[in-house]
């Protein structure tokens, strides 16, 4: 039997996870004639590449020797559109039920439903969030718009006093990429090595010598200082107890992303790890009709790159067609022949 929901929604496939990979997988199912539903956690598009680094370069896509993340996802999304896909953004995927018709019913976060006979998993590493630092009233400084875990825009934070905190890529990137812009960049971090890459790290420590930027080390995280939501002031401690205030307007605290699976591990899944294993010339898993493509595919001689995912968008939504149209024969047509379908 069904689960009641709210609003049930009935389509071809659905794809849990708009990243880069999901959204490609939306392209190649269109070219067939298929449509779909994406579901995501986040309140936007682009997975990592938008909560991580959107103004960080790419340069191993085919076609473009320099993008930056955020473009890339521009440019998917404009290629997806054609086939209006319907976006369900900053809900969870609570549960997955076997029709009696073969087909499958996913449950939303918000109460909605979603039914079809193809469900592809492009999740990544699963749903995720930022790990937050356990400071006081930290919530009413998220809500206020001055503790930010992604950037979307450089320009919003021009003539910012920026407090970054970590030791990451991340970290790293943005108080290089932020030093020209904001009116002071102050690192923090718990020691003199940073995990970041070594051009990146010696970049920074370069701009620090030459006095752009401030490394504020060895520091933790110690208070937030501010009212109505609004940022005035970053305490940070020693481990000896030594504190230092930093006069500060926006806080961003890079300290990695926790990510889950949350239910679709318990969904009888063949699993490696936290990987889900699937056929290689499929991608198809041990569920009849469920698929998994990108980082949360798991097989022999897997690399973990977008554009490996994207070749696995496209033999998966081949795999898939027979299972969507049992009744239709595919015939394998080049783009520059059958065009985009209208």
């Amino acid at each position: 039997m069904t689960v009641s929901r709210e609003t049930r929604y009935e389509t071809d496939a659905i794809v849990i996870g708009a990243g880069p990979v999901g959204l490609f997988a939306v392209f190649e199912f269109g070219m067939l004639r298929l449509s779909c539903h994406v579901v995501d956690a986040l309140e936007v598009i682009g997975g990592q590449l938008t909560a991580l680094y959107p103004e960080k370069p790419i340069y191993d896509i085919p076609g473009f020797p320099r993008i930056l993340a955020a473009d890339l996802v521009e440019r998917l999304a404009e290629q997806a559109e054609p086939f209006h896909p319907h976006y369900h953004m900053g809900v969870k995927v609570d549960s997955l039920l076997r029709l009696p018709d073969g087909r499958w019913e996913v449950g939303l976060s918000n109460g909605r439903g979603l039914v079809a006979p193809v469900v592809v998993i492009a999740a990544g590493a699963g749903a995720f969030g930022p790990n937050r630092p356990p400071l006081p009233d930290l919530h009413r400084y998220e809500e206020g718009k001055s503790v930010l875990y992604l950037v979307q825009r450089r320009e919003d934070l021009r003539d910012k006093r920026v407090v970054i905190a970590g030791g990451g890529d991340s970290a790293v990137d943005w108080a290089i990429s932020l030093a020209d812009m904001a009116a002071r960049v102050m690192v923090v971090h718990r020691r003199p090595k940073f995990r970041a890459a070594p051009e990146s790290e010696a970049r920074l420590k370069a701009m620090a010598e030459q006095g752009v930027v401030d490394l504020v080390i060895p520091y933790q995280l110690q208070s937030l200082e501010g009212e109505n939501g609004r940022l005035t002031a970053v305490e940070v401690a020693t481990v000896e107890g030594q504190i230092r205030r930093l006069p500060a307007d926006v806080l961003l605290p890079f300290f990695g992303l926790a990510s889950d699976l949350g239910p679709i591990a318990q969904w009888g899944l063949a699993m490696s790890g936290p990987l889900i294993t699937v056929e290689p010339s499929t991608l198809a898993t041990n569920l009849q009709g469920i698929f998994a493509i990108g980082d949360v595919a798991s097989y022999p001689g897997k690399l973990k790159l977008i554009l490996q995912g994207f070749s696995e968008a496209a033999m998966a939504a081949q795999a898939a067609f027979p299972v969507a149209r049992p009744d239709q024969a595919l015939h394998f047509e080049h783009s520059t022949t059958s065009g985009v379908p209208a």
